[in-house]
């Protein structure tokens, strides 16, 4: 009985609502049935708050939005005694610093070298002549850039041609293209840089055996075509030690 009951009260509601286009129901603009003055007055008003009622229980709530997720990261986290999840923050912090997202100029030397700064570094030891440095470093040949790597393919890195991922040398001591050094001038560590040398620059450093060389089979197919056409290099340098 109750279901039924249910259905006749819900009924003339039915009928009293059409669905618009954006997919909400509302109010027609006149009854359903027929009926006399009185009656009609009643039922609209009956129909009005039935339909209000009904509508509030199916209509979507406001979203709060233009809430930032990134500035959530720099609140403290409730509960973290210890200091870890702040801790992975700072860490987190430290290897993509905002510095990176720097657009910095190319700056040219007299000497033909080219470099970009992409990290100052920190520190207070810099490179300078008689320094000791350590490096993660890629080099690429400009003249094979393809649309995937547009600076050019890589013929050497430390990653795939050494033991620690590193390349160390003294600055002025003939083990790594004066090219190379005049362009690291002033680094610290964890400073990155693009550096560029010119062709003459890369062919004088082959002659005297300062270029790094490959141990992939990739890599020495391309330093050996590297010197049948432009052998601009593309150095991009990790500082990791200075002394």
């Amino acid at each position: 009985m109750m279901k039924i009951c249910t259905f006749l009260i819900f009924l003339p509601f039915v009928n009293a609502f059409q669905t618009s286009p954006n997919g909400y129901r509302v109010r027609q603009s006149k009854p359903a049935m027929a009926h006399s003055d009185g009656q009609s007055d009643g039922r609209r008003v009956f129909l009005s708050s039935v339909g209000a009622a009904f509508l509030s229980t199916i209509a979507p709530k406001a979203a709060y939005a233009g809430i930032d997720p990134n500035a959530l990261k720099n609140l403290p986290v409730q509960g973290d005694d210890s200091g870890g999840v702040t801790r992975l923050r700072q860490i987190e912090a430290a290897k993509n610093p905002a510095s990176d997202l720097v657009d910095s100029p190319w700056e040219d030397l007299a000497s033909g070298v080219a470099y970009r700064e992409y990290r100052q570094g920190k520190g207070e030891a810099v490179v300078q002549p008689g320094s000791k440095v350590a490096v993660e470093m890629t080099v690429r040949c400009k003249s094979f850039a393809t649309a995937n790597e547009p600076g050019g393919l890589k013929y050497y890195s430390t990653k795939d041609d050494t033991d620690f991922n590193e390349y160390a040398f003294t600055i002025g001591s003939g083990e790594a293209p004066p090219g190379l050094e005049e362009g690291m001038m002033g680094m610290r560590r964890g400073g990155l840089r693009r550096i560029e040398l010119p062709s003459t620059m890369v062919f004088a450093a082959k002659k005297a055996d300062q270029l790094p060389l490959p141990l992939t089979k990739d890599g020495k197919r391309r330093f050996e075509n590297l010197f049948k056409t432009d052998a601009t290099l593309l150095f991009e340098v990790l500082v990791t030690r200075v002394k």
